[in-house]
């Protein structure tokens, strides 16, 4: 079906945002591994999310990063779209016509703590009681609050590189001077930036479920599409990303809820989940880990994960969050 390709024009929709561009010129790179002369044009989209300064919740929380796109794909504007699946509601339908056809190789799914250029601070447990951390994720904070609850975390959405200024100082934060702040591994990696920083373990900051990954999506009555695209999806991935998904969907966490999730394949193939729910604080959470001993179906772990973190709370906790 991808006979269509390299004479047909590919049309990509993605966010306007620097590392979404370079999400998806890398997405454009391995397509043309596959097909050398492939003709595209990439269809910036700055969305509501990205205009609005203040907090999302406030807009309605859900699918703000991929809604304009994917009426743009039902519409036929666009042919694919390049999406963080972290940013796809995990709790409705994808809109009536859209696949994803391909979910591409995760890279390193955790997060980094970054500090003021010429700070003296290596480490979380380096910093002060009352040291500000600034954060745009409610998962962040719930889970840096649950390990230091002495510190401030205060939110914080742009560019990377914006963030990275406002961290420096060289941008203003409302008289707030932070001591740290936290992003993804991934994001800074496919910036090309490299700036040290603290790690943290799994232990200390579950991911968001589908962290890392691009998802690629096209309409479903495009055969020729989703078969291109389909060659840069990664089997492994997938399979992860559906038992984590699963799990979300039955959560039905609304877009203050502190959720963090990740599956993985151990060597012999069997996977692994493991899920947390939290309160904005972090004082309050449902934690679990499950294995796949049968190497089953992943939707079947992921409804396991969601079964028992629901038995320990997850939906008081969820329920007791404002929105």
């Amino acid at each position: 079906m991808t006979s269509d390709f390299p004479k047909r024009l590919l049309r990509i929709g993605t966010r306007s945002s620097p590392l979404a561009l370079v999400q998806t010129d890398m997405v454009i790179a391995e397509l043309r591994k596959h097909v050398p002369d492939l003709r595209t044009e990439v269809v910036p989209v700055t969305t509501e999310a990205d205009k609005w300064e203040g907090d999302l919740a406030q807009l309605g929380g859900k699918g703000l990063y991929t809604r304009e796109i994917d009426q743009m794909l039902q519409r036929g504007d666009i042919d694919a779209a390049v999406h963080c699946v972290k940013d796809v509601p995990g709790d409705v339908p994808l809109p009536k016509g859209l696949i994803f056809a391909a979910y591409m190789e995760r890279p390193d799914v955790r997060d980094v703590l970054l500090f003021p250029e010429g700070s003296g601070y290596k480490t979380l447990a380096d910093l002060p009681a009352g040291a500000v951390i600034l954060s745009s994720a409610v998962r962040r904070k719930a889970q840096v609050l649950r390990a230091r609850p002495d510190l401030k975390v205060v939110r914080v959405r742009g560019a990377v590189g914006t963030r990275l200024e406002k961290l420096d100082g060289k941008k203003k934060l409302d008289g707030v001077r932070p001591d740290g702040m936290i992003l993804a591994v991934a994001g800074l990696a496919r910036l090309g930036i490299e700036r040290p920083g603290y790690v943290l373990s799994m232990d200390e900051m579950l991911p968001p479920v589908g962290a890392g990954v691009l998802g690629l999506e096209c309409r479903q009555d495009d055969p020729s599409v989703g078969a291109l695209l389909e060659k840069l999806n990664d089997d492994r991935t997938m399979v992860e990303v559906t038992a984590e998904r699963v799990m979300l969907h039955g959560l039905r966490g609304h877009c203050n809820s502190p959720i963090a999730g990740y599956c993985t394949t151990e060597g012999d193939g069997q996977l692994s989940l493991r899920g947390m729910v939290f309160d904005r604080e972090g004082s309050k959470f449902a934690n679990v880990m499950v294995w796949d001993e049968h190497q089953g179906d992943p939707a079947v772990l992921g409804a396991r994960a969601c079964a028992e973190l629901l038995r320990q709370g997850a939906r008081d906790i969820i329920q007791g969050i404002p929105h």
